[in-house]
């Protein structure tokens, strides 16, 4: 469907105002956009880079109407809100992202399901209402991961499942936190975690940006390394299913797809996320169009911009106490690293608060620096940069 752009100096509501809001408050406010955004915190992130916010909950059906009434486009940050919420903006105001998709996204079966259909390869996975079915479906699949239908995401709402003994133990305990059905993914033996954003603009026109490499520390995602260590056969089947899934579920705006590659180098569809998304935040600093510019192209009509990548790039988030140990060393950043902030007051175990990305096309080096530093896991330094 071709759609006029929208012109600079409109206004665009943001559905949440964390750090993927402050990034698009600063990607848009080169484009001459304007942006009001709801989130319950009246100083949320994208308070801080000059959106004008409405501090209300998400659902608030008087604040939607609001923000519906000052803005001439609203997209969402993330996906744990409420569809009925979104399906309630878009009787009022264009949303062109649309609630389908975020439908789909927040239902970790409904997701499975329509992939598999359309015949992309996942993870084998079950669905399971009792103790009975999750001991099937591990003695079907081996060591499984048992997961929440909704919610959860920087490893919330998982329990590993590694053998019969913690089968019990571990429904029990996800069951603590919300009802069943729960899906069971089978722990595949992967030789890397790669992720691609991918773009799509109302007119059906599709970009993608480079496969990263991605290693995760306590199911949280630290590190993102681009180009990834692959061949080019595999680099091409990457892109090939990200722009596949992107055309197959109508996306408008930036996805991010997340994949195993397997050791016979074939790839499965881990999940998918209607949104910027962490493992490309290296765009902001290594490519010639940010993902959080290229989401704002797409949702506004505008001619998607070049993906290319200019250097080599490695992206490091800052979680938790991380920051502080970064910033007792600010005299020693390399020229080479651009740091990326969140403007959020409480430190916690897990949260994400800033992150690095390092343009260097030299890992050894890269990782000798990093290691000095001692903020990240030696080991995990070693893996993902020798």
């Amino acid at each position: 469907m071709n759609r006029k752009p929208l012109p600079p100096r409109a206004t665009i509501g943001l559905l949440g105002g964390g750090q993927l809001a402050q990034m698009l408050v600063h990607a848009g406010n080169a484009m001459g956009f304007r942006f009001v955004a709801l989130d319950p915190n009246p100083e949320c992130p994208a308070f801080y880079a000059g959106a004008e916010v409405l501090a209300a909950p998400y659902g608030d059906r008087a604040a939607l109407a609001e923000l519906a009434k000052r803005c001439d486009l609203v997209t969402y940050e993330f996906e744990n809100i409420e569809v009925s919420g979104v399906e309630f903006l878009e009787s009022r105001v264009l949303v062109p992202q649309g609630s389908r998709l975020l439908a789909l996204s927040q239902h970790r079966i409904r997701e499975k399901i329509i992939l598999q259909e359309q015949g992309f390869p996942v993870t084998p996975f079950r669905v399971v209402r009792s103790v009975a079915e999750l001991s099937v479906a591990h003695k079907a699949l081996g060591p499984l991961m048992l997961k929440t239908v909704t919610g959860g995401y920087d490893g919330k709402g998982q329990q590993k499942i590694t053998s019969a003994a913690t089968v019990e133990s571990g429904f029990a305990e996800l069951s603590r936190k919300t009802r069943p059905p729960f899906i069971a993914e089978e722990l595949v033996e992967f030789e890397r975690e790669l992720s691609v954003v991918v773009a799509r603009n109302p007119a059906g026109k599709i970009a993608s940006f480079p496969v990263g490499e991605n290693v995760h520390e306590k199911n949280i995602l630290t590190l993102t390394r681009v180009p990834a260590r692959i061949n080019p056969l595999v680099e091409a089947q990457a892109l090939r299913l990200a722009e596949q899934v992107a055309e197959v579920l109508s996306l408008v705006g930036v996805l991010g797809l997340e994949l195993f590659l397997l050791p016979d180098d074939t790839l499965l569809v881990n999940e998918l996320a209607p949104r910027p998304h962490n493992s490309g935040h290296y765009t902001q600093d290594a490519c010639a169009t940010s993902q959080f510019e290229q989401h704002l192209r797409a949702v506004a009509a505008w001619p998607l911009g070049a993906t290319t990548l200019h250097t080599p790039v490695v992206m490091l988030n800052l979680i938790g106490e991380q920051l502080s140990g970064m910033l007792e060393q600010l005299d020693r950043l390399p020229a080479a690293a651009h740091l990326h902030l969140y403007h959020k007051h409480e430190v916690r175990a897990g949260r994400k608060l800033g992150h690095l990305n390092f343009t260097c096309d030299d890992p050894a080096r890269l990782l000798e620096t990093l290691n000095s530093y001692g903020i990240w896991t030696p080991s995990l330094l070693e893996n993902a940069l020798s």
